[in-house]
């Protein structure tokens, strides 16, 4: 029989200074281990933040060079100096008014298909049934091109707001819908036949035991459908709209206005980017609260 009190090769490799590849994951995060690896904070920071910024410096650095050394008409290619000004120009109203209606879009088709997501991918590892009869098809309707569809939705839904939030749910919600029944289903076998010997019910495991396990692939899924949602909003407003970033966009495509794209198509990296980083924290406030 082994004895758990027996810790003296455990502290004789610590006073080694032995370090296991398990224990060494464990402390990256930690101030002292950053320290003892010789990565300063300032370190991490550069990595993380000023070197992405300096990368993307560079390229717009070079792509105004070359623009400007090779002639490139502003309609072929505008150079970011001419980009940057017709966004300080014309942010307000012009930009700022077309950006209201994609950004409040964007959110809610994301909230939708979120839910919607997360509902079913519960009901598909709750019930083999439903999951036999409702995946494949789940699956088939997803091997559909997406953009063949958008004009059915136009048909049935009209060409208000609700045919583009309907398109952008139908789009985003199935990365939320795998990623979410990956996580249900790779719980430990142990701990379900564990809640199973307690007499626990198919109810409290899923809240206790499943649910938390697969909150990092949840919000995996759903950072992907933050990119689908804001896709299928502009692909929406492409085909009818007023008014969004999409219209813009045509608009300024009919006019040769190339600059004015470049500048739309920035507000939109923006948003995306914004749109990602607050997913990111809510991952992180959710993990930290649950334990995941």
């Amino acid at each position: 029989m082994v004895d758990l009190n027996d810790r003296a090769p455990y502290q004789e490799q610590l006073l080694a200074g032995e370090v296991s590849e398990l224990a060494l994951k464990g402390v990256l995060g930690t101030s002292a281990a950053r320290k003892k690896l010789g990565a300063s904070p300032l370190a991490v920071y550069a990595r993380r933040i000023i070197l992405p910024v300096a990368a993307a410096l560079a390229v717009l650095l070079a792509w105004e060079v070359i623009v400007r050394a090779l002639h490139i008409s502003p309609v072929l290619l505008p150079p970011p100096s001419l980009i940057g000004k017709r966004l300080v120009d014309l942010f307000f109203p012009l930009l700022l008014r077309h950006s209201v209606p994609t950004v409040w879009e964007s959110i809610v088709a994301f909230l939708i298909s979120s839910v919607l997501g997360v509902g079913l991918a519960g009901l598909l590892s709750s019930s083999t049934l439903l999951r036999e009869a409702l995946y494949p098809n789940v699956v088939m309707f997803q091997l559909i091109p997406k953009i063949a569809l958008a004009p059915l939705f136009i048909v049935w839904l009209g060409i208000g707001s609700e045919s583009r939030l309907a398109f952008a749910v139908f789009i985003s919600f199935f990365p939320v819908v795998i990623a979410t029944l990956a996580g249900l289903d790779n719980v430990d076998r142990e701990l379900i036949r564990l809640c199973r010997a307690l007499k626990a019910s198919e109810w409290q495991t899923f809240v206790e035991v499943r649910l938390p396990h697969a909150i990092p692939y949840i919000f995996s899924g759903m950072k992907i459908a933050t990119t689908f949602a804001i896709i299928g909003v502009i692909v929406g407003e492409f085909i009818t709209s007023q008014a969004g970033l999409g219209y813009l966009i045509l608009f300024a495509s009919a006019q040769a206005e190339t600059a004015l794209i470049m500048a739309a198509i920035f507000i939109l990296c923006v948003f995306g980017l914004l749109f990602y980083a607050m997913v990111a924290a809510l991952e992180s406030f959710t993990r930290q609260r649950f334990g995941a």
